[in-house]
C-alpha cells in the first residue's frame, strides 16, 4: 500500500513560492505542486484564476472570522475537500456558494 504514495512523482510534493495579491498587497504563499495543480482546477470551476480564487477566499474569511490564520493552510485544507467531495461523487464546488464556506464544517 505505501508504495503508491512512497512511488507519486516527487514533483508533486516540492515545493513551489508564489507572489498573489491580496487585498491590494503582494504575498508569497509556498505549497506544494499538488496543492498548486488543485487549487488552479478548483478556481477553474468558479470560472477564476487562482489569484482571483485566492483573494475572494481571504476576504470572505476575513469577513467571516474578522482575520485569516495561517492562509497556506487554509488553501490545502479547501483542497482537500474539494478532492474529497469530487471522489465521493458530490458536486465538487457549488458555484452559487460563497468560496470560504468550502472550508468550513459543521
Amino acid at each position: 500500500m505505501c508504495q503508491i504514495f512512497s512511488g507519486q512523482n516527487p514533483l508533486n510534493y516540492e515545493c513551489e513560492t508564489r507572489s498573489i495579491r491580496i487585498d491590494g498587497h503582494v504575498t508569497s504563499i509556498r505549497l506544494e505542486h499538488l496543492f498548486w495543480r488543485t487549487l488552479e482546477e478548483l478556481a477553474a470551476s468558479q470560472k477564476m484564476t487562482m489569484p482571483q480564487f485566492a483573494s475572494k477566499l481571504y476576504d470572505e474569511v476575513l469577513d467571516a472570522r474578522g482575520e485569516v490564520k495561517n492562509f497556506a493552510s487554509l488553501l490545502r485544507c479547501c483542497c482537500l475537500l474539494y478532492t474529497g467531495n469530487k471522489a465521493a461523487g458530490m458536486p465538487a464546488v457549488e458555484a452559487a456558494r460563497p468560496a470560504a464556506a468550502l472550508c468550513v464544517t459543521g
